[in-house]
């Protein structure tokens, strides 16, 4: 009998079990991460519309979670790192901060449980949106000339210039981009997996001949019960660090000193 169940469910899992394949002959454009990519802003948009429809002085749950969600990234997020300034960021810091709270969530819901942003080409879209809006305040602010000299010169002695400007360079138009998307990639993607070994870990552990691994199946999935609690924690906590990260490369373009 463990045979045949082996025999049926194919271990160990392929490419095409951690990335699924595109979603009938429509094209390759359309896959489960596309739609999960799709599902999630429409839940961003329908939510902050139905929740500000019909605004009240005393706010609805709705409302209330509404403004809470806005007023936690506008003032702890665009106000305290970036300042004053920061405050006509807050719409797009809080977008970027719901949207990708959203899309991680997906990891632990039963029947999707994968995120998008396990997918390197999301995470770097999104770094790459927060990429061309800090170059474009920089270079709005400063001048194309002024910003690159803001950006890559350091006050130090004059020997020191051609080791540091290559380096901060190199950090601020490559590695700051490449971090954003890399971290929140990284992050998801070995959730999934950690969550995907232990799952499937349970079934071969009872599929096991010996009766004495059998029982350790239990525990298998006993780990992967707390790891979906750990992953909801690390789903905030990388929504809020992509969202912090944005707000902290915005407040270093926009200030007057390196």
């Amino acid at each position: 009998m463990s045979g045949l169940i082996l025999a049926e469910v194919p271990f160990p899992p392929t490419v095409g079990d951690i990335f699924p394949p595109n979603i009938g002959d429509i094209g390759p454009w359309l896959s489960k991460f596309t739609l999960l990519i799709l599902l999630a802003v429409t839940i961003v948009l329908v939510y902050f519309l139905v929740s500000y429809r019909n605004p009240q002085v005393v706010p609805t749950k709705k409302q209330w979670l509404a403004e809470s969600i806005y007023g936690f990234v506008r003032e702890g997020v665009a106000k305290d790192v970036i300042g004053h300034q920061g405050l006509r960021f807050a719409p797009y810091l809080a977008s970027l901060f719901t949207f990708i709270l959203v899309a991680n969530v997906f990891a632990i819901v039963p029947g999707i449980q994968i995120s998008p942003m396990s997918h390197i080409a999301f995470p770097a879209v999104l770094a790459l949106c927060t990429y061309g809006l800090y170059l474009y305040q920089g270079f709005k602010k400063h001048g194309f000339f002024g910003y690159l000299k803001h950006a890559t010169y350091l006050p130090a002695p004059w020997y020191m210039q051609p080791l540091l400007l290559p380096i901060e360079a190199l950090q601020a138009f490559i590695l700051q981009p490449a971090t954003l998307a890399l971290r929140l990639f990284a992050n998801m993607f070995a959730g999934h997996m950690l969550l995907l070994v232990f799952t499937l870990g349970g079934f071969a552990l009872l599929n096991a001949e010996s009766i004495f691994i059998k029982p350790i199946s239990v525990l298998s999935w006993g780990m992967t019960i707390l790891l979906t609690f750990f992953e909801l924690l690390v789903a905030a906590l990388q929504a809020y660090v992509f969202t912090l990260l944005t707000a902290n490369y915005l407040a270093g373009t926009l200030a007057e000193e390196h």
